[in-house]
């Protein structure tokens, strides 16, 4: 989802980007990609809608059975393995980058995204450019 042109010239001047990171339960969220579930969809749809002028990119991620880390190995290699970094009850399911005027608005986006038994983390982006 990325805000139309139009919308980004309402937004201040000086504006901060934020990663909005979605956690819930790894099963649960499994199960949602069989289990038509109606309600969080529309709920991110409902989101999208109020908040688009600040989205700037977002998406939803495939179930952590479907990733796979890279290590570096202490031979100066790289170990790749199937499976997500950590192992835990919550997995990051997706994310939206918003832009806010400061991290109290982000926070104010970040109450309205539904999640499936877990919460959403809000970081700064850093930008370098």
């Amino acid at each position: 989802m990325t805000a139309r042109p139009a919308d980004r010239e309402r937004l201040e001047a000086h504006v901060s980007q934020y990663l909005i990171l979605i956690y819930g339960d790894a099963e649960a969220e499994e199960r949602m990609l069989t289990e038509r579930n109606d309600a969080i969809m529309q709920g991110h749809l409902d989101f999208g809608a109020r908040n688009r002028a600040a989205i700037v990119g977002g998406e939803a991620l495939q179930p952590p059975s479907t990733a796979t880390t890279v290590r570096v190995d202490g031979d100066g290699g790289f170990a790749v393995t199937d499976g997500p970094f950590a192992e835990t009850k919550e997995a990051l399911g997706g994310y939206y980058v918003v832009e806010a005027a400061d991290l109290d608005a982000a926070i104010a986006m970040a109450k309205q995204i539904p999640t499936i038994g877990g919460g959403v983390e809000v970081r700064p982006i850093m930008v370098f450019t």
